[in-house]
C-alpha cells in the first residue's frame, strides 16, 4: 500500500474545455506524489465494446471502414460505443455485432477490459467473444457507417498481423487472443 501511495496522484479540480457529442475534454489539476501540482488533459469517453466473432467456416468476422482520425481504411473487429443510457456492455456487444455484420450471437463472453489510451483518455473497452454465431441479423448500420465485411482464417489473420495490415489496437488484441487460444 505504501508503494502505491508513492505513485498515486490526488485529484484537485477540473475545468471542462470541450463538450462534444461523443467526448468531453477537461483540464484537471492534480497533486503529485511529491506534493507539487500538475495539469492533466483528459478526454472523457463513454466507453465501448468490441466483439471477436468466428463464423461456421472458422473465420474471424471483420469490418473494413474509413477512420477519419487516422486518415485511412482500417480492418477491425465489430465494435461500438456505449451510447445508449443504461445499456450494459454485454447487450451493446450483441447489438453492435448485429448492426455491423450479418451475424448474431447466442452468448457473449467477456475476454478483457482495457483502456484504449490511458495516458490521456478514460475510454474503457470491453472485448467480448461471441458464441453461437449465426448469419441471421436483420439489424441495419447506423446512417453514418459504411463498412465492408472481411473474413480471415487463422493463417490469414496471422499473416495480416505479421505484415502490419491490421493497425487497430482492439483488433490486434482480439486476434492475438484467438490465435493463441488454440
Amino acid at each position: 500500500m505504501k508503494d502505491e501511495l508513492a505513485l498515486r496522484e490526488q485529484f484537485l479540480s477540473s475545468t471542462r474545455v470541450f463538450d462534444g457529442q461523443l467526448i468531453q475534454v477537461s483540464v484537471d489539476t492534480v497533486q503529485l506524489p511529491n506534493g507539487k501540482t500538475g495539469r492533466r488533459e483528459v478526454v472523457r469517453h463513454p466507453g465501448a465494446v468490441a466483439v471477436l466473432a468466428i463464423n461456421a467456416e472458422n473465420k474471424v468476422i471483420l469490418v473494413e471502414q474509413f477512420r477519419h482520425a487516422g486518415g485511412e481504411i482500417l480492418l477491425e473487429v465489430p465494435a461500438g460505443k456505449l451510447d445508449i443510457s443504461g445499456e450494459p456492455p454485454e447487450q451493446c456487444a450483441f447489438r453492435e455485432l448485429a448492426e455491423e455484420t450479418p451475424y448474431t450471437a447466442q452468448q457473449m463472453t467477456l475476454l478483457y477490459t482495457f483502456y484504449t489510451a490511458a495516458g490521456f483518455c478514460d475510454e474503457l473497452l470491453y472485448l467480448y467473444q461471441a458464441e453461437g454465431v449465426q448469419k441471421n441479423s436483420q439489424a441495419q448500420l447506423d446512417e453514418d457507417e459504411f463498412v465492408r465485411h472481411v473474413y480471415l482464417s487463422k493463417e490469414e489473420a496471422h499473416i495480416a498481423l505479421r505484415e502490419g495490415r491490421i493497425r487497430d489496437s482492439k483488433t490486434i488484441i482480439a486476434l492475438q487472443y484467438w490465435l493463441l487460444s488454440s
